[in-house]
């Protein structure tokens, strides 16, 4: 299946690349952090906002949206970008994890998940199958597959390779039920290598937990498959920073480079470059506007707690090189006084600020990779966060 990704340029150092990922939407210029949607909003954020802080593609949650509003409510008002007034890219999670964190209401079976809704203990069935379906509903541009989520932290080998062997088994199915969805590959190449695409894209999660060789098992399998592109599932869940980057080597080394590849629910500035490093694409997370919520403040110094008593008085931006609106426009004084004062337009200030520096600092990736100085880039910024 052609991928509609054209990488542009790769690191001589290291497995870094930035290129563009091409959907119905526009393009997407990779390494790229998406902001999570899960319920068709980033918290405490509009669309507006998010055009603001330079956002390209977002993460919505199929599981979230099929309990509220719906599926075939999103349907019939035009989809999920009509719904939230969005124009960009949006990718939507099969909801795997979420029903994985849902231990104590789902029971996995070889048909799909079975699980109570968190909101009124209703029951409902998950398939590889009608997860597509309902994804096609929802509209969003990129779909992922249905899986089977464990916890990384010190798991047992035989539970990660059940867990592996029934994502393998649904993504074979889950490949078929979009071939019926979509049987006609809208994308075509132009002469100066971008595509034009006129249907949604599909691709597969990788599990494994943190053992390379079902990694490497499950990367060769998924690279079998019919996708345009690659999902790192069930990481970032506990595990040591060593695992992760060793299970995530253990995939990158046996994807096709032409495909791109998403981790999912990785959001740290460090976890990022790090995962960069090793050849991958695309991030999403929630901790930039979870940790603005507790007034923590990412910027090019390092980080800061807005809460501390030291900025009462201080009249600078919260970083004197951003360009977000909370910068150009507020100081330090201010956003301490609203956080304090248990303001509700803080959270959002600084979940604008969190987000366009995550997106900021994509940008300074894409450019240090097409300069061949990515690795040094990744060493000094990474002196500022340790």
């Amino acid at each position: 299946m052609i991928s509609p990704f054209h990488i542009l340029k790769k690191d001589p150092q290291t497995k870094a690349r930035t290129g563009i990922l091409y959907t119905q939407h526009g393009p997407v210029q990779t390494p790229v952090f998406m902001p999570v949607a899960t319920q068709a909003s980033v918290k405490a954020l509009t669309s507006a906002d998010l055009r603001e802080v330079h956002a390209q593609c977002l993460l919505s949650n199929t599981y979230h949206l099929y309990l509220r509003p719906g599926t075939q409510t999103l349907k019939q008002l035009g989809g999920l970008h009509k719904f939230m007034k969005w124009d960009g890219s949006i990718l939507t999670d099969s909801g795997g994890f979420q029903v994985y964190s849902l231990s104590q209401f789902r029971k996995i079976s070889e048909e799909g998940v079975l699980f109570r809704s968190h909101h009124d203990g209703s029951k409902h069935l998950f398939t590889p199958e009608n997860v597509i379906q309902f994804e096609s509903e929802i509209g969003s541009d990129i779909w992922t597959m249905l899986d089977v989520c464990i916890h990384a932290k010190d798991p047992a080998k035989h539970d990660a390779r059940a867990a592996l062997e029934q994502t393998k088994r649904w993504a074979e199915r889950a490949a078929r039920a979009y071939q019926k969805t979509v049987p006609v590959q809208d994308i075509t190449r132009t002469e100066n290598g971008s595509y034009s695409v006129g249907n949604s894209l599909l691709f597969g999660i990788i599990q494994g937990a943190i053992f390379p060789d079902l990694r490497k098992e499950a990367a060769l399998h998924m690279a079998s498959l019919p996708t345009h592109g690659y999902c790192i599932g069930g990481l970032s869940l506990g595990e040591t920073a060593e695992q992760m980057n060793e299970s995530v080597l253990a995939v990158t080394d046996h994807l096709p480079e032409s495909k791109p590849r998403y981790f999912m629910g990785l959001g740290t500035p460090v976890e990022i470059l790090n995962c960069v490093e090793r050849g991958v694409d695309m991030f999403d997370c929630v901790w930039p506007t979870r940790v603005a919520r507790n007034g923590m403040v990412m910027t090019d110094e390092g980080r800061l707690n807005i809460k501390n008593a030291c900025f009462r008085l201080d009249e600078r931006p919260l970083d004197e090189h951003c360009d977000c609106f909370a910068c150009r426009n507020y100081t330090r004084a201010y956003l301490s006084h609203l956080f304090r004062s248990g303001e509700l337009a803080s959270h959002r200030l600084l979940s604008m600020h969190n987000i366009r520096f995550l997106t900021r600092t994509m940008e300074r990736v894409r450019a240090a990779i097409t300069e061949g100085t990515f690795k040094s880039f990744k060493e000094d910024f990474i002196k500022k966060y340790q």
